[in-house]
């Protein structure tokens, strides 16, 4: 269908739209007119990624001469992918209305284990080894080594791309990740390096949240995004951890030992050097002598990590004249090790600010604070000196110079945290010594300064009003959109005592009564008795929920929960849990019925659906905290009340309820969809804890499912199955429509439209 929106003319791929979907495009266009950024927070299951796109595409398409580029980013490979298949179905939508001018150029961008078509280079198990085994093969000095020797072994797809020059470009399409690397075996080009040269020039990229947020990745592939470019995180419920991780360096032992070894080796390549091709190192010092850490533009294939400070907070100088050497800065590097191990040598906690760390540097190892601010450049300078391609061997010694660069850089929003050992598990020492960020509006500042807008947009942002202060930006759109529906299919309780009147709970107090346990258990057992196909639980840790399962076993309600549903179980192994999911939905698809047993903050409730018969209950256990004990998490929380007057107890509730509602969102995956949520803890019946739930939850619970006791809860669950049975009109056209074909959005006048939107 196609529609007016003001000036702009939509071309939406599917004969009917949802209200909220509709107003979602008004609210990002006026976000767009005004150039300004927008917070959308749209119910899980309502077409929010199809409408975002459908609206930036359309406006490009009405308003030529103001051509925006789209930057959507993702958290995972798998909503990557998700998002340029319907990208895809919209584009041959446009181009069947339009013809080929509406033909634009889309692609997905992952790293190399992602891209790669080389099937020497794949046969490495991790991330790290992928890209070495890469650039051991296209490194310039490799192949002109291979030009002199023909038993150097090249990568031929990346010698055809380079062959192919500037011949090599991709036609206007959509692009996912299969059909780069089909596209790179049929031409023999290199999926990576072209995806990578391709960037620049399309309409839309599809990549993840690091590629903009982390400045190591940031300052190498979107160094070049145009200005005039809409920016939008999906699913950005948890943007703040993500700018936080951007800007945090943990060192442990291991990290100490493996740079030491790493500095030995490097002190051997320089003598190998200095004996053969003493030339290359005086070149090197002559360039550092003139301010320039690295000479010109590397070739994509040389260009490493860039710098972890962000590109505002990067001296624009010489390299200080200490350091120049390359002998020297490894002396400095080796005085930079024994400091730092001496003080993770310690028995109590110790917290220090990163002016007063620098200070004790600066006293015991004589290294200044500019000194440290240039080590990451400094090492950065002398791999590519000593022609080192196995990068994945060197990451204990790149993380020390992050560590250095991002304490010499960066005085406010961040803390030196060394912990002896894990309080968890107070008799293995481990120690640990660690850089945390608490600001998370450092990260993500450069993407609001440079982009014209930024959309933050996820179907859990409550209380919206709370992101602005966190991540110290002014939005022009701010809202949340409620779920049109022609029958109440969520039905969300607050269960808050068992059959037996007891008060359940996960509060510290009340977790390991054996009352409470009894009870979580005595809930289940009648759930599956009534509940059809799949019932998803949520814990709020890993520990709580092996000690819940092991009670559970032995007082023999495993048993008979196994008689009704088969128990899957979530584990901190990858694998074991894909095994575990696949079994779960066979389980499901068979008529057995399942129990998936899970952890809130884990894979499971960020990124995995169960929508129809493999969600049809969710159980919340327990309001999910974080460890509270947590040094970093207190040190954040100390920052967010001196600096944006945030207080704990609001941002602890705020955090632990986005996490509850990312949970139970995950059974609603669309309209013609039904499900029940349980929250199963008292201090949900709590007017403070309950009000920060999104608003198209609160808006389906009843006064009258607020403090439920197990056969309550039991009943409303019998009724609502009941009624979930009975067929419905999709379109709602008794009263309220919830499904708008092309024709009734013509006849609605603005008043209509108006009243739609408020």
């Amino acid at each position: 269908m196609k529609f007016q929106i003001e000036d702009v003319t939509v071309y939406f791929p599917y004969d009917h739209i949802y209200p909220e979907q509709y107003s979602y495009m008004v609210e990002l266009k006026r976000a767009l007119d005004a150039k300004g950024h927008c917070l959308l927070e749209m119910p899980t299951g309502t077409g929010k990624t199809i409408a975002l796109l459908s609206l930036i595409t359309s406006y490009t398409i009405s308003k030529p001469q103001g051509a925006i580029k789209l930057i959507y980013c993702t958290r995972t490979v798998h909503e990557m992918e998700k998002t340029l298949a319907e990208l895809k179905l919209l584009h041959n939508y446009q181009v069947k209305h339009l013809g080929p001018a509406a033909k634009i150029l889309a692609i997905g961008l992952s790293s190399r284990k992602n891209l790669c078509v080389n099937p020497n280079v794949l046969e490495a198990n991790n991330r790290d080894s992928v890209d070495a085994a890469c650039r051991k093969r296209t490194a310039s000095w490799v192949r002109a080594l291979a030009a002199e020797n023909p038993n150097v072994e090249t990568c031929e797809f990346f010698e055809n791309y380079e062959r192919a020059a500037s011949g090599a470009v991709l036609p206007p399409g959509v692009y996912t990740l299969q059909d780069l690397r089909a596209f790179g075996k049929e031409k023999g080009w290199c999926p990576y390096f072209l995806a990578r040269h391709m960037v620049q020039l399309a309409n839309v990229v599809v990549y993840s949240y690091q590629y903009l947020l982390d400045p190591k990745v940031a300052g190498i592939i979107s160094k070049e995004m145009q200005k005039e470019s809409v920016v939008v995180f999906d699913e950005a419920h948890n943007i703040d951890n993500v700018c936080i991780e951007a800007l945090s360096v943990s060192v442990r032992r291991q990290t100490l030992d493996g740079a030491s070894r790493n500095i030995s080796r490097i002190e051997q390549e320089i003598n190998r050097f200095k004996a053969t091709d003493a030339n290359r190192l005086r070149e090197e010092y002559k360039r550092l002598v003139n301010g320039l850490a690295l000479s010109g533009n590397l070739p994509g294939s040389d260009s490493w990590l860039s710098n972890p400070a962000l590109p505002d907070d990067i001296l624009r100088e010489a390299v200080p004249g200490n350091i120049r050497r390359a002998e020297h800065f490894l002396h400095v590097l080796r005085r930079l090790l024994q400091y730092l191990t001496v003080r993770l040598d310690t028995e109590n906690v110790e917290k220090e600010s990163p002016i007063s760390f620098v200070a004790s540097i600066n006293n015991q190892a004589g290294i200044d604070q500019k000194t440290l601010k240039f080590c990451y450049d400094r090492l950065h300078s002398l791999m590519l000196t000593l022609e080192i391609t196995d990068t994945d061997e060197f990451l204990h010694v790149q993380t020390i110079c992050d560590f250095a660069t991002l304490v010499g850089t960066y005085s406010r929003g961040f803390s030196i945290i060394i912990e002896p050992f894990d309080e968890r598990m107070p008799h293995i020492p481990d120690p640990v010594l660690q850089l945390s960020c608490h600001d998370a509006s450092l990260a993500i500042k450069p993407v609001f300064d440079r982009f014209h807008s930024v959309v933050i947009t996820s179907g859990t942002l409550s209380p919206i009003d709370l992101y602005p202060r966190l991540l110290n930006f002014h939005p022009v759109v701010s809202r949340s959109f409620k779920m049109s529906l022609t029958r109440d299919c969520i039905c969300p309780m607050v269960l808050t005592r068992g059959s037996d009147q007891l008060p359940v709970s996960t509060k510290f107090d009340m977790r390991s009564d054996p009352g409470v346990v009894r009870n979580y258990g005595k809930l289940l057992v009648e759930m599956v008795s009534i509940v059809p196909d799949g019932i998803v639980c949520f814990f709020v840790s890993y520990s709580y929920m092996d000690g819940i399962i092991n009670t559970w076993n032995e007082s023999g309600l495993l048993k008979e929960i196994m008689q009704h549903k088969l128990v899957f179980i979530e584990t901190q192994d990858v694998v074991e849990t894909t095994l575990a999911l696949d079994n779960y939905r066979r389980a499901c698809d068979c008529g057995r019925g399942a129990v998936f047993f899970s952890v809130a903050r884990g894979k499971v409730a960020e990124g995995i659906d169960f929508d129809r018969h493999y969600g049809r209950l969710v159980i919340m256990f327990g309001v999910p905290f974080q460890y509270t004990l947590s040094k970093i998490l207190l040190a954040r929380l100390e920052y967010l009340r001196d600096t944006f007057q945030i207080k704990e107890g609001d941002f602890l509730t705020f955090d632990a309820l986005r996490q509850a509602a990312q949970c139970v969102g995950r059974v609603i995956r669309s309209k013609a969809d039904y499900g029940m949520m349980i929250f199963a803890d008292k201090r949900y019946s709590r007017h403070d804890k309950r009000s920060k739930l999104p608003g198209w939850i609160l808006s389906h619970l009843r006064d009258a499912h607020l403090n439920l006791s197990t056969d309550m809860a039991l009943h409303i669950a019998r009724e609502f199955l009941r009624k979930m049975a009975q067929p419905y009109d999709k379109t709602g056209s008794s009263g309220k429509k919830t499904l708008l074909s092309q024709e009734d959005l013509e006849k609605m006048d603005d008043s209509g439209k108006q009243a739609m939107l408020y």
